[in-house]
Parts: C-alpha cells; structure tokens; sequence
C-alpha cells in the first residue's frame, strides 16, 4: 500500500546521503591555476630513494577508466562518475616503501592536506584522476590532477595533488585537524572526529 508514496532506498547510497545528477564544486581556499606541463607528483617520505614525477611520466604509466559513486561529507552523493587517470597501484611500482609506513599524508598545490592509512590507499579502485567524464578534468574539479579515493568521504579525494609522504605514524591532514573524522568511511558515516 505504502509502496506507491515511497521509492526504495538505493543500495548504493551511504546513509545520510540524497542523490544528486549536478557536481557540487566545494573547495577551501583558492583554486590553483596549474597547467598539465607544471605538474610535479612528489613520492617522499620514508621510501629508499623519493621520486619527482612530471606530467609525461604520469601519462606513460597504463591509464585507466573507471566509474565509481562519490559521496560528499555535505551530504550529496552522485552515481557513476566516470573517472580516467592513472590507479594508485599501477604508480607504487616506481617507488620502494620503507616497512614501517603506515599511512600516507597526501599534499596539494594551494596548501591542502589529507591522510589516509596504507590500506586505504593501496586499494584497486583508487586513481589519480586526470580526465571526467571522457573530458580533461576541470580546475574546479582538481585538474589537471586529482586523487579519487571513491570509498570514503570526498574530501579524501584531494583536488590538485602534489605529492605523497610515506609515514611511519599518522599526521592529520586539514580537514581532519578541524574536527573531519580521521578515516570518513561514508557508511558508518564517519563525518567528524571521535572527539566531537
């Protein structure tokens, strides 16, 4: 009887969420100006030797496409991005990783920050992202290169990447240091820190 006023929930959204078809842009402070040529991903931290990446070597690593769900802390959740880039995977072969890291502090051009554990981070679906939907990746969005960390919170998928630092103990990033949970698993809805 009730079946009729109200849709079944979607599987696919975390709780808390409402779908939406737009691509909310939320970003903190301003948004660089960096051309695909200027890019430089930097793999330091406790590895045997740190890597410069340019924006050449980023493009002659395999490249894939994806589609993955993007849930924001902000409560949207958008179905079926279509992301193409480079898997974090396919990246860690060019650098060799001390035993002891654990976690991983991501840095962007303009001063963001984020953490991740390892295991976030090395998992399959993770890419650097380069191209939405079929389209070079606008500034707005991250471009000419963002992380997609499509299981957890967007704003671990950090906008403008610089670089990877491989640690041994957990250092928070921006957002995590304003009161955003450490981890942000959309599903257990992880939106803000233990502490309160």
């Amino acid at each position: 009887m009730f079946g009729a006023f109200f849709k079944p929930k979607n599987p696919r959204v975390p709780p808390g969420q409402i779908l939406t078809e737009k691509f909310p842009v939320l970003t903190y402070g301003p948004v660089p100006d960096l051309k695909p040529e200027e890019v430089r991903l930097e793999l330091t931290g406790l590895v045997e030797e740190s890597r410069v990446l340019g924006w050449s070597d980023l493009m002659a690593l395999p490249q894939t496409e994806q589609v993955a769900d993007f849930h924001c802390v902000t409560r949207w959740s958008r179905l079926d991005v279509r992301w193409g880039g480079v898997r974090v995977l396919d990246l860690m072969p060019l650098v060799r990783l001390s035993p002891e890291v654990q976690h991983v502090l991501v840095y962007c051009y303009g001063g963001y920050t984020t953490n991740l554990p390892l295991e976030d981070f090395l998992r399959p679906e993770n890419l650097l992202a380069h191209t939405l939907f079929d389209r070079p990746l606008p500034r707005e969005h991250g471009g000419p290169l963002r992380l997609v960390v499509p299981h957890l919170y967007a704003w671990k998928s950090a906008k403008w990447v610089r670089g990877f630092r491989f640690l041994a103990q957990e250092e928070l990033g921006f957002w995590e240091q304003n009161g955003y949970h450490r981890r942000g698993d959309p599903w257990k809805e992880e939106r803000f820190s233990e502490a309160g």
